[in-house]
């Protein structure tokens, strides 16, 4: 028995970013920049499918367990 699943997705935007960013610092609240160090993406998107295609196996395994379609691993 085959079905098809259709999802609505929503991403966040990526929290960091390299470029320099004026930002305040709440301590002095005085205007300061900000540049982020390290390995940052700028777009999840070549990975979202992926992520959400394991999310979502994640959960319909999840439901199927809960409700008794497939056995428990760990009693």
């Amino acid at each position: 028995m085959a079905c098809r699943l259709s999802l609505r997705v929503a991403i966040k935007p990526t929290p960091s970013i390299t470029r320099a960013q004026e930002t305040i610092d709440l301590r002095g609240m005085k205007g300061t920049g900000l540049v982020m160090k390290g390995r940052h993406d700028v777009c999840i998107v070549p990975r979202a499918v992926v992520v959400v295609e394991a999310m979502l196996a994640v959960t319909l395994c999840d439901f199927a367990r809960r409700a008794a379609l497939i056995p428990g691993v760990v009693e």
